[in-house]
């Protein structure tokens, strides 16, 4: 009997020690905490400028520090208009920050040049330096299942507090 105990408790100790670490291992894929990933970003602007092109300003706004080449413009296969929520929020889908600029462009428009234009050319075509009237980080997108469904049940019912002021 002795003998047979001291053969069976080292496997069932290997046996829990295995069953423990393939179960924090399952944890550990699954969760999506620390990893880093496209923020959830919505804002307002002074006017509609839902179909143009953003850019991306030095903080002295003399000069475009950042902007898309012609071929992204794109998210998702389609053009990366913002996302239409309610109140007349938006929910970006190119990467903005509250340095935003818009240029006189649309996507389509622009999607359509041969090549993308240069800063100093972009800097022209800049019709707003100051087009936010607020902006919230709202987390990461993948921490929404439903990203435009939730962020307008957030919209409707003024739980912004949850969210970090950007402007």
């Amino acid at each position: 009997m002795r003998n047979i105990l001291i053969k069976i408790i080292p496997v069932i100790i290997i046996s829990m020690i295995a069953v423990a670490c393939c179960h924090s291992h399952k944890t550990a894929k699954q969760t999506t905490a620390g990893i880093p990933g496209p923020k959830a970003i919505i804002y307002k602007t002074r006017a509609d400028y839902s179909q143009l092109v953003p850019v991306t300003l030095s903080e002295d706004k003399k000069s475009v520090v950042s902007y898309p080449d012609v071929k992204d413009v794109y998210y998702r296969g389609k053009l990366a208009t913002p996302v239409l929520l309610h109140n007349g929020w938006l929910l970006d889908n190119r990467g903005i920050n509250q340095d935003v600029a818009f240029i006189s462009l649309t996507y389509e428009e622009y999607a359509k040049k041969d090549n993308t234009p240069d800063a100093n050319e972009l800097f022209s075509l800049i019709i707003d330096k100051d087009p936010l009237t607020k902006m919230y980080e709202c987390g990461l997108r993948s921490d929404y299942q439903d990203i435009e469904n939730e962020l307008n049940e957030l919209i409707d019912a003024g739980k912004f507090s949850a969210f970090k002021i950007l402007k």
